[in-house]
Parts: structure tokens; C-alpha cells; sequence
């Protein structure tokens, strides 16, 4: 049996031993030395340090590192990011992150046809990296049988690396078919805007918006209005919330991972023309590589908004926003399911171009103004659309890839068309 003073000396040689053991285990640890920033040129070094989690003097966190170069290949202003680590000494390390710029500063050029088989065209310039701070400002004029334009202004790291401003105006017009029981009437439809959003990001993967947007709408009937269709003029506040869960991954032309987005709003106007309501949607994306080449893209829509019996529902089935080659604005609902899934291919690749191909499936369902769920299940409300298209990409501009789409109907009352745009569709 071990005497009281025996039982002592043992618990002083075991803690001392335990105190040495810890001071080598800690002694062993990787210690961040410094943080290099290479290949910026337009990007600020202290931005980019800024929005990065790693610090100097901080144990070495590989999952930190390539957290910060996930976010930093989310900028506009980049297009690719890698890192690299090299000894210095006493378990000391240099932490380099080597950064490939986009060409930020982007003049757009569209060209489509209206409703009515006339020319349109929106002509714009926008920079991505204002400041070397990844701040986008920039506008458009658009030329659509009546003229529009806008101004918009971002800054998602404006006053730390957490938190930002948006602030957008737009004065849009446009003819508008707007759809009753038994005719289609077109309308001049103008919408004046002023929004303000502060902009949060809480974590890597997860940020919200909130805001504010003033806005008059003018809804004028084109023609003799001989059946006294409904004319408007009313202005409205929308109180607009955003919430994004982002575990995307970028490698030039190439995404993977899994994206949420939602979108909600509450309308309200000024005067008792028109009920109060609410409308939401939210876009679940999917990304996967296939091969060295190939990348599967999917996007899912679920949208519902107040269900009021009106000709001027808020979600429409349309060409450029939901389903290739169904026209521009065929139909309106309250309510929306759309599942867009293609396989995009890479065809050529040489220096900063792409030429990549895709084929694609856009089907979807339609809530009619006033109607109920079962409507989702109408074999009138359910368009699929088929078809194939080219992707012409410079991977050093950013979003600089044109598109083109031919969607093929396989429903009933089906359409066929090309559809042009910047940007891949989803």
C-alpha cells in the first residue's frame, strides 16, 4: 500500500509529465507565419484579406483555407483561386493564396424579338470590381417598342466582411399580353422602382437580404377599349427577404455542389384598389461534375403566391425565365413547379475559350389566378420542352457566355423556338 507522501510524488511526477507532453503537443502545432496575396492586379491585397478567415499567427486549419478560397472564387472579380503553404521555420508557414482576375469592367449587348415579331434591344455596361473591392455598379437601356433603364449598385462587403448594401432603380416599359377567359389583351405596362437591400452574410455558407422597395405600376390598355378592360395606376411598397444556403463549387465552366435560394415578399399599395398579398419561391440548384468534361445542372422551382383572381398574376410561363421555347409570356399563375435539368458538355477548350454544348429538359405546372392545387395536375397547365444548345465562354470575363437554346414542345398546344441570352440559364 503506497504511503500519503509516496501517492504525492507520483501525482507531481504524472502532472509534470503531462505539462511537458502538452507543451510539445502544442509546440508541434502548424503556425500560421504571414498571408501572401499573388495575381491580383485590379483586386486590393487588403480586400482579399479582409473577407479571409485565416489570420496570421493562428494554429494552420486546412478547412479554413479552402473555405476562403471557395468564397474568394464566388467574387465576380475571380476566376480561379488556389492555394499554396510553404515551411518557414520553428513550425512556421506561409500561407499564399494565388489569385486569377476576371475582366470585370462588362459591356452587354442583346438583341431578341418582341410579341409582335418587332426588334428589340438592351444595351448595358457594368463593372464587378469597383474600387478593387468587389463592388458591381452599372445600368442598361433598353429598347423594347418603348424605352427603359437602370441603375444598380452592390456591395456586399461594404462596411465589414459580413455586411453590405444593394440599392437598385429601374424605370421599365414594356407591352405585356395580359390574359382574361376568352382573349389575350395587350397592355403598356410601366414600372418605376426604388429598393434598398441590406445584404448579411452569416456564415460561409449561408446569407440573407432584407429590404425595401417603393414602386408605382401602370397598366394601360393598348387599342380601343371597347370592353372596358381594367386599367391601373397604383403604387405599392414590397417588404423582400432573401435567404441562400451556397455549398457551391467553381472551376472555371465547370460548377458542383448544392445551392438553396428563397425569396420572399409582401405587397402592399397605397390605396384599396388592390388586397395586400404575398408571393415566395424558392430555387433548389444542383451541380455535378461528370467526367473530366461533362457537368449535370438542375434547377428546381417552387413558388406560391396569394391566390386572388386576377388577369395580372405574378409568375409567368416565359422563354427566358423558366421554359425554352415556349414564347414570351404565354401564361400566368399563382403558383409554380418548374424543373429545369441538362447535361452540358465542353467541346473545345483552348486558352480563355469554351465551346461547350448542352441538351436539356424544361417542364413545369401552373396554379391558374383563383384556382386550387389540382391545377399543378392539368394536362393544360404542364408544358415540357426538350432541346439542345451551344455555349461560346471566355473563362477570364466574368458571366461573358452567350448562349443559344432550341426547346421543342412535347405537350399539348406545343411551340418550338430559339432563345439567346448572356449568361448560362440557371
Amino acid at each position: 500500500m503506497l504511503s500519503i507522501n509516496k501517492f504525492y510524488n507520483l501525482k507531481t511526477i504524472l502532472t509534470s509529465f503531462l505539462l511537458i507532453l502538452a507543451s510539445y503537443v502544442f509546440a508541434q502545432d502548424k503556425i500560421v507565419l504571414d498571408i501572401q496575396i499573388q495575381g491580383n492586379k485590379k483586386l486590393k491585397t487588403f480586400f482579399i484579406k479582409n473577407i479571409s478567415n485565416v489570420e496570421v499567427g493562428q494554429v494552420l486549419d486546412s478547412t479554413i483555407i479552402q473555405q476562403d478560397i471557395l468564397r474568394l472564387k464566388r467574387l465576380p472579380s475571380v476566376s480561379h483561386a488556389y492555394y499554396q503553404v510553404i515551411p518557414a521555420s520553428n513550425n512556421q508557414y506561409h500561407v499564399i493564396y494565388n489569385i486569377e482576375e476576371n475582366l470585370t469592367l462588362i459591356p452587354s449587348a442583346n438583341i431578341f424579338t418582341t410579341n409582335d415579331n418587332e426588334f428589340a434591344y438592351r444595351l448595358g455596361v457594368n463593372e464587378f470590381n469597383v474600387l478593387g473591392r468587389s463592388i458591381a455598379f452599372g445600368g442598361f437601356y433598353q429598347k423594347d417598342i418603348y424605352g427603359s433603364y437602370a441603375i444598380n449598385f452592390r456591395a456586399p462587403y461594404l462596411f465589414s466582411n459580413k455586411l453590405g448594401l444593394a440599392i437598385n432603380f429601374q424605370d421599365l416599359t414594356t407591352l405585356e399580353p395580359v390574359f382574361f377567359d376568352n382573349e389575350t389583351a395587350n397592355y403598356k405596362y410601366n414600372n418605376i422602382s426604388y429598393e434598398v437591400l441590406g445584404l448579411y452574410e452569416i456564415d460561409f455558407k449561408k446569407r440573407f437580404e432584407l429590404g425595401i422597395n417603393y414602386f408605382t405600376e401602370d397598366y394601360r390598355f393598348k387599342g380601343e377599349n371597347i370592353n372596358g378592360r381594367p386599367e391601373l395606376n397604383v403604387k405599392k411598397w414590397l417588404l423582400k427577404g432573401i435567404y441562400e444556403y451556397n455549398k457551391l463549387d467553381y472551376h472555371y465552366q465547370y460548377i458542383s455542389g448544392f445551392r438553396s435560394m428563397f425569396n420572399g415578399q409582401y405587397v402592399t399599395s397605397t390605396n384599396d384598389v388592390l388586397p395586400d398579398f404575398f408571393i415566395g419561391w424558392n430555387d433548389f440548384s444542383y451541380f455535378e461534375r461528370v467526367g473530366e468534361k461533362g457537368n449535370w445542372a438542375n434547377r428546381l422551382r417552387i413558388g406560391l403566391a396569394s391566390n386572388d383572381d386576377t388577369p395580372f398574376a405574378p409568375f409567368s410561363v416565359d422563354n427566358n425565365l423558366n421554359i425554352r421555347g415556349v414564347g414570351n409570356i404565354i401564361d400566368r399563375g399563382t403558383g409554380v413547379i418548374v424543373l429545369n435539368t441538362e447535361y452540358r458538355y465542353t467541346l473545345y477548350e483552348k486558352k480563355w475559350f469554351v465551346l461547350q454544348g448542352n441538351s436539356f429538359i424544361d417542364a413545369g405546372s401552373w396554379r391558374n389566378p383563383g384556382g386550387d392545387f389540382g391545377d399543378f395536375g392539368e394536362s393544360r397547365n404542364i408544358r415540357v420542352y426538350p432541346g439542345i444548345g451551344l455555349r461560346f465562354i471566355h473563362k477570364n470575363i466574368y458571366n461573358a457566355t452567350f448562349r443559344i437554346d432550341y426547346g421543342y414542345g412535347i405537350t399539348s398546344n406545343a411551340t418550338n423556338g430559339l432563345v439567346f441570352g448572356i449568361g448560362q440559364y440557371f
